[in-house]
């Protein structure tokens, strides 16, 4: 598969990605209402926010409103359909992001408020939205600092973050919620159960649209009990359009300039978690290329934004949910969305039927979706390495201050003005840490860190290089069990350009050692479950890894039945059986891969025990790399005894 999501030539009658496919129309109608419908409530909270804080009135409320569904429009279609090197070609719906609401309101009040205030916020909106569109390409060269530990981290803090905002819907919303309300509570719990019922029961069609279902027999409900109304709609005109610059010529400031350019950096950063997500939910990978055609369209769609009297633009983490939820991939669907976003920000009326919806129904739709993407987040983190105990600093530390300010989010009024727009968002605070994070333990060095531990000397590989064969084989002997005459042969092709190269050493001087070097090795190694490896006697490392797969702690059935399978293994093929536990963590899986393999020929089961040795010393490997710790390598001595 390419590293981008640009669609090339099919060959006739090839069926294309389920992406690019084009549904019926109906469908598309159907799916992009949903979308709409799941966004809505996101869409409007901005300008409502915006306009109570700087002093609009209402009349000048529903122009923003308007202006803003017909801009996230015109910003969802460039992001889902995409031209030139804009719009990442995924289901993508782009909405106004939430991390710029506190600093328009301080430019906005900075301003004097009103519409003055105003056309300062356009002035920043338009620059900023420049800035990202032409930076769009260096950004995006920051992809590898953007591991499955950093985007993992992102996504589950970006869902976790949001389920407070669906649950502040939940028990009512607006300004007046109320967690007693046991009808609040019926209508968010009902629409909830009706959404995972469909989903439970029904297949096809109305499975993916179990959201929408879910929506409107809960507004339905709302409606007959009287907890809902349409009022509004009856008062709405039947059309109205938003000019460029309704307000006036937008004001330039550069103070504002500044906040909302770091505002979209900050954007950039959730853009590129959700791009991630949504590769992870539609099997697409994510490139380079990709970062850089959505953070095209964020820019492009927020100098719109400012032009149309909007706000900056960035993918919806609610609309990720979906995709995840109905497994509906087309980013036709969402293109669809925008047209209907479009019509709405031009039919006043359509706006209205749509703000009808109640909160409590929203929010019991909502937490559906916003734990959808932190399961997301959770799929890519089970990717990472946790044996890597830097990991789990960088994992935990991220979400436990995006928690932090999500649950308190007043601790941020403590701190300086600039530092209230990190501080103001959980997954601002969060998405920043998890990076910086990253950036310290696994890029701060003088060069690859080879092997060490925390508080240890590490072990450069300029250091590597300048070892005596003695010195090593004693820093590298651990990879294999028994004789090292293979990291011997390894220490051969020195010198090593880089870590990879290293380990390439090592996996070829295994493949390419004679048959009884070979068949030694393999002897060497000890049987899975047994008490030599539980009790320590076979060496930290071989107990560890089986620890990892729970063999140090078994049952008394559990060992009688991986001791029958050692016995039997040995006797056909006269060496223990070898398999890399930390790839197969489940004891009965590697019970069944054991019995598999006794049917197995002689040479087969040769290649397979050489593959499954290299894969154990591929994992040690990667364990003496985690634990050369990054941070003390400015203090790192010369290699010693204590490196290993």
């Amino acid at each position: 598969m390419r590293a981008t999501a640009r669609s090339r030539p099919r060959s006739p009658g090839r069926r294309p990605h389920p992406v690019d496919e084009v549904l019926p129309a109906g469908k598309l109608a159907v799916y992009g209402v949903q979308h709409v419908l799941a966004f809505y409530a996101g869409a409007v909270i901005v300008p409502i926010l915006l306009a109570g804080a700087i002093g609009l009135s209402e009349r000048e409320l529903i122009h923003l409103i308007n202006a803003d569904l017909f801009t996230c429009g015109i910003a969802s279609i460039i992001q889902s359909v995409g031209f030139w090197k804009i719009g990442v070609r995924l289901p993508l719906l782009q909405g106004v992001t939430f991390t710029a609401v506190s600093p328009m309101i301080a430019i906005g009040l900075a301003a004097g408020g009103g519409t003055e205030g105003l056309l300062v916020i356009y002035g920043a909106v338009i620059v900023a939205g420049l800035f990202t569109f032409l930076i769009a390409p260096w950004f995006s060269k920051l992809i590898r600092f953007f591991p499955p530990v950093v985007t993992g981290t992102v996504i589950t803090i970006i869902g976790l973050a949001l389920l407070p905002v669906a649950a502040q819907d939940a028990v009512g919303g607006g300004s007046a919620p109320d967690p007693t309300s046991a009808r609040n509570l019926a209508y968010a719990l009902g629409t909830l159960a009706v959404i995972v019922v469909i989903q439970r029961v029904f297949r096809g069609f109305t499975a993916t649209v179990a959201v929408l279902i879910g929506l409107v027999l809960g507004t339905g409900v709302a409606w007959l009990l009287g907890d809902a109304t349409f009022a509004a709609v009856g008062e709405s005109s039947w059309f109205g359009v938003t000019t460029p610059f309704y307000f006036g010529w937008p004001k330039f400031a550069g103070a504002a300039i500044v906040s909302m350019i770091v505002v979209m950096l900050i954007t950039a950063v959730e853009t590129t978690g959700d791009v991630f997500a949504t590769g992870e939910i539609v099997d697409k990978r994510v490139g380079r290329e990709d970062i850089a055609r959505a953070l095209r369209a964020d820019g492009l769609a927020t100098t719109i934004g400012g032009v149309l009297n909007s706000f900056p633009y960035t993918c919806f983490a609610e609309n990720v949910g979906l995709v995840r939820l109905t497994r509906v991939q087309s980013r036709y669907v969402v293109a669809a969305a925008g047209v209907f976003m479009i019509l709405i920000g031009l039919v006043p009326k359509a706006g209205a039927v749509v703000a009808g919806i109640p909160h409590p129904v929203l929010g019991g739709a909502a937490l559906a979706m916003f734990a959808t993407v932190a399961v997301v987040g959770i799929q890519t983190l089970a990717r990472v390495d946790f044996h890597d105990h830097r990991n789990v600093v960088i994992v935990g530390t991220s979400l436990g201050l995006a928690m932090f300010v999500t649950a308190q989010p007043d601790v941020a009024k403590a701190l300086p003005g600039w530092a209230q727009i990190v501080f103001g968002s959980g997954i601002t605070l969060g998405s920043i840490t998890a990076i910086v994070l990253n950036l310290v333990f696994h890029h701060v060095g003088r060069g690859p860190a080879i092997a060490g531990a925390p508080g240890t000397p590490t072990i450069r590989l300029g250091e590597v290089n300048r070892m005596s064969r003695e010195e090593f084989v004693a820093a590298f002997g651990r990879l294999f069990q028994g004789p090292t005459d293979v990291v011997g042969r390894a220490y051969d092709r020195k010198p090593f350009a880089d870590t990879a190269a290293l380990r390439t050493a090592f996996q070829e001087a295994l493949f390419a050692a004679p048959r009884e070097e070979q068949r030694a090795l393999m002897a060497a190694y000890p049987d899975l479950g047994g008490d030599r490896v539980a009790d320590g006697e076979e060496g930290d490392d071989s107990r560890e890894d089986q620890a990892s797969a729970g063999l140090t702690r078994l049952s008394d059935d559990d060992r009688a039945e991986f001791a029958e399978l050692a016995a039997a293994y040995r006797e056909r093929f006269g060496i223990p059986l070898i398999v890399c536990v930390r790839e197969h963590p489940d004891r009965a899986a590697i019970l069944r891969e054991g019995r598999r393999r006794l049917g197995n020929s002689p040479a087969q089961e040769h290649a397979a025990a050489l593959i499954e040795i290299a894969k154990v010393a591929n994992r040690r490997f990667e364990d003496l790399v985690a634990e050369a710790n990054p941070i003390a390598t400015a203090r790192a001595g010369a290699f010693g005894s204590g490196a290993r």
